[in-house]
């Protein structure tokens, strides 16, 4: 819809704030107390307090499942210090935090609030694995797919094999998207795991799905990260170091794989790219640098081609050829990535968008890029039925 019309009448919207906790497993964490340490770093780092807050948004997929607790927004609002505001949770299954952020943004955008609260939060590690498993694959096809056995490791799988049938891509590629991000992790002090690596361990991994190893996988993760909106016109009254939303774009597509015509493609992520490119005013070629849903390393391979980065079929060469490196003409996932950083599945969206922020801050420290004033980044949910694609730029 607004996406489509960058002339339309909606204000410039702007982040002045950001918080998050670090990505891991925190046995003695609850989701609320992740979700409002993110959140009051956020208020504390936009210099707002918890009465100018006019709405709260959330992004989370499964805390019902996870640790038994609905209606999750005024929960984790009232430990917010909110009060009588609109409070709305919003699940996209991994794409929730992106989903909440699009429509904090429409929100502020079309003039109806002027500060509103994002926050995106998934406790995970309270659950058994098989368990972990068996919500996690609710967000796909549960009368097909999940009742035939499949889980989201071997919906991948079979785009990885795909892929490699159709266009040449090789187990070495998709170790490179591994080793790159968590290189990249060592280097982030929120992140899950800050273990480098090498293509031979990457290689060796523990089997999981064919072709796909432990390394290829993303982390089963507790966590949360927040960002607080504002018209940008008002932002100098927060901050001095406003990040505009040059563009944020949400679509969907067919839910399950038997469904779609092309499974080594995501059509909601292409149609959301171009309706950020266009509403942005930029290209491909324009991006500086990027964070991409790698939920498994051929996820990344795919974004990089849908999001036009790459040519079709050439994201694993891409990679390979050091081009998604810090120092590469596009660093990909430099914050490691949901590979390496993890992947608090409603956090993950909203923790993008900081990763973004504090890059264009100038405030990513050892993760900090030497071009960093354009950035993009890309939220999938499912096996591609949900996307977000947000661009962020210096204000």
């Amino acid at each position: 819809m607004v996406a489509r019309y960058p002339d339309c009448s909606m204000r410039p919207v702007a982040v002045i704030g950001l918080g998050k906790t670090p990505f891991g497993a925190f046995p003695d964490r609850d989701l609320r107390s992740l979700a409002v340490e993110a959140g009051s770093k956020c208020l504390e780092n936009g210099q707002v307090k918890a009465s100018q807050v006019e709405a709260f948004y959330l992004g989370n997929f499964a805390g019902p499942a996870f640790v038994g607790q609905n209606h999750l927004a005024p929960y984790i609002g009232q430990g917010l210090g909110f009060d009588g505001i609109p409070a709305t949770r919003f699940e996209a299954a991994c794409a929730s935090g992106g989903t909440a952020f699009f429509h904090a943004w429409a929100a502020v955008a079309a003039g109806i609030y002027d500060l509103v609260l994002v926050t995106g939060v998934e406790k995970m590690t309270s659950q058994t694995t098989p368990r972990v498993a068996e919500i996690l694959a609710s967000a796909g096809d549960v009368a097909g797919e999940m009742k035939a056995g499949a889980t989201f490791p071997a919906l991948f799988a079979m785009i990885a094999r795909r892929h490699m049938h159709d266009f040449g891509t090789r187990r070495e590629d998709l170790a490179a998207v591994a080793v790159k991000n968590h290189a990249n992790g060592a280097r982030n002090p929120y992140a899950h795991m800050r273990k480098v690596i090498t293509i031979q361990q990457a290689l060796a991994g523990k089997p999981v799905a064919d072709p796909l190893t432990v390394y290829d996988c993303s982390l089963v993760s507790d966590g949360a990260a927040a960002v607080l909106l504002a018209p940008l016109e008002r932002a100098a009254e927060f901050t001095s170091k406003p990040v505009r939303i040059a563009a944020v774009a949400q679509t969907s597509d067919r839910f399950a794989l038997d469904q779609k015509d092309d499974i080594t493609t995501f059509p909601a992520v292409r149609r959301a790219a171009e309706q950020a490119y266009k509403m942005a005013g930029v290209g491909p070629r324009d991006i500086e640098f990027a964070e991409l849903h790698d939920c498994f390393t051929i996820a990344e391979i795919v974004a990089l081609e849908d999001l036009g980065f790459a040519p079709r079929g050439q994201g694993g060469r891409y990679t390979s050829e050091g081009c998604t490196l810090p120092s590469g003409p596009l660093p990909v996932n430099a914050s490691g990535g949901l590979k390496a950083k993890g992947h608090p599945v409603g956090a993950t969206g909203v923790g993008q968008i900081c990763d973004l922020a504090l890059q264009i801050r100038g405030e990513a420290g050892e993760m900090q890029l030497p071009r960093h004033e354009l950035g993009l980044a890309e939220n999938l949910g499912g096996s591609g039925a949900s996307a977000v694609v947000t661009i962020l730029r210096a204000a």
